[in-house]
């Protein structure tokens, strides 16, 4: 293992809530969902359950009625609030602006929220989504948007612009949609082009997803390149979107002063930690759950890899294995 990542997932370590019997419920981490809609109910399940799985005391889910049966059945551990809602089920007793106002009750109770997973691009949707990311904005609270929450950023890019508390989790193409929006010169190598295209967003941080990770907020750019599993099944990017809205969540715990420490992490670090350490655990699942599954990999996979990984690179004062 190089020096450099051990030296980060040291770093990371230090805003880790101490398991020692002193933090009560939720002090760990309380986290949100907020997606799934009546066609697409495995990835706010995948998000939350690996947002729970990697430590986070409280997972919710905040979906379509359509999609809570669904999530319930899949894990009794999530709560789930069916409070969204899709054009065809539109009413006029329950707009647009009382569902967000709804959501919005939910979040000073929250460390962190996760947008998009499952949510779909219908139109009602999409709003509701745009109103919960400008309600989390008041709060200062981190926000990880994925997948469709992308395509809405990619359609209005001023819901995220300039807010620093935001982690953007694209893949190749949902990248390049967002920077060709953004008007990013996409000469120059990967590094430079995440890099450029966080700094056109005001400062945002980017995770890259690919064959390596690329991460950026504009300033500083970080390459996760441990290796991964062969297979890329759907489902995967749920899994990195709801670890590191865990890791954020843990960042506010930290920021709050939930438990003693040194006080030496500043914001800025602790994001780009969080974004580091998430990536590096997915990337470790994947390959934990390849080396068991080969071509027959599913995200159902990697969900039982999480707690393995968490062991093997953050329990203890060294990692346990070479990366």
């Amino acid at each position: 293992m190089s020096t450099n990542i051990s030296q980060l997932l040291k770093r990371i370590r230090k805003f880790i809530p101490p398991l020692d019997g002193s933090l009560h419920k939720g002090q760990s981490g309380r986290v949100a969902v907020i997606g799934g809609s009546e066609s697409y109910t495995g990835a706010p399940y995948f998000s939350g359950q690996s947002s729970m799985l990697l430590g986070a005391d409280l997972g919710h889910v905040i979906c379509e009625p359509g999609a809570s049966t669904v999530i319930k059945s899949y894990s009794p551990d999530l709560i789930v609030h069916p409070l969204m809602c899709e054009s065809k089920r539109a009413t006029a007793e329950r707009p647009t602006s009382k569902i967000v106002e709804e959501i919005a009750a939910q979040l000073d109770r929250l460390h962190c929220i996760v947008v998009g997973p499952g949510l779909g691009r219908d139109p009602m949707m999409q709003d509701i989504a745009e109103g919960s990311i400008r309600e989390a904005r008041k709060r200062e609270m981190p926000i990880v948007i994925d997948a469709d929450g992308l395509f809405l950023v990619t359609n209005k890019p001023e819901i995220v612009m300039g807010y620093e508390h935001a982690v953007l989790t694209p893949n190749i193409m949902e990248f390049k949609r967002l920077a060709e929006k953004m008007q990013v010169d996409m000469n120059g190598d990967a590094t430079t082009l995440c890099a450029k295209l966080a700094e056109k967003l005001g400062g945002v941080t980017i995770i890259q997803k690919g064959q390596k990770d690329y991460i950026s907020n504009g300033k500083e750019t970080m390459v996760v390149e441990n290796e991964g599993g062969y297979k890329r099944s759907g489902g995967q990017g749920d899994l990195l979107s709801g670890m590191t809205a865990t890791m954020l969540a843990w960042k506010k715990c930290y920021e709050e002063g939930t438990w003693k420490h040194d006080n030496d992490l500043s914001s800025h670090e602790m994001t780009a930690l969080a974004a580091f350490g998430a990536a590096t655990l997915t990337r470790y699942c994947s390959r934990k759950a390849f080396e068991k599954r080969g071509r027959a990999l599913q995200a159902s996979d990697l969900i039982k890899e999480v707690g393995g990984a968490y062991v093997d690179l953050l329990d203890g004062d060294e990692p346990k294995v070479k990366l």
